[in-house]
């Protein structure tokens, strides 16, 4: 089910969303995040579920709102001429994803895809200082998201 959306306004570079669960580390060192723990954020208005590691305990009960900025590293960031906003995949960690950049901050781009997500550029050619607010850039995720509570 598609939760509304709130409507009071908060700073546009911050995630909003329900927790919803903690899913333990695999222990094996396989998979996404290489068996790091991970919190589940969905994301009020849309279908997505993000799988995100935490920089720190959340201290939300499963079902509630939560505030947070979520955190990945591009392989490489491209502008593109069109397209719209979005996440890939759905449900699980972000691996593409494209957007506007809404704000430029020293060591990150941020970009509106659907969701705030601040960019990291990991590509040595490339600064957050290369980009524009406006433009629409398309990049791969690398493992390893993050989501740090307000």
């Amino acid at each position: 089910m598609i939760t509304p959306a709130p409507t009071n306004k908060i700073d546009p570079r911050l995630c909003r969303g329900i927790y919803e669960r903690t899913i333990a580390a695999k222990g094996h060192g396989i998979g996404d995040s290489n068996g790091a723990e991970h919190v589940v954020i969905s994301i009020p208005d849309t279908s997505y579920e993000l799988h995100l590691v935490p920089t720190a305990p959340v201290t939300s009960k499963p079902g509630n709102r939560i505030i947070g900025t979520v955190r990945v590293s591009a392989r490489r960031i491209d502008e593109v001429q069109s397209g719209g906003r979005y996440l890939e995949p759905v449900f699980g960690r972000p691996r593409r994803v494209q957007g506007r950049v809404i704000a430029i901050e020293p060591d990150a781009v941020v970009v509106n895809a659907g969701v705030p997500v601040w960019v990291k550029p990991t590509d040595a050619r490339q600064s957050a200082a290369n980009f524009a607010v406006g433009q629409i850039v398309s990049f791969d995720a690398l493992d390893g998201g993050t989501f740090t509570q307000q």
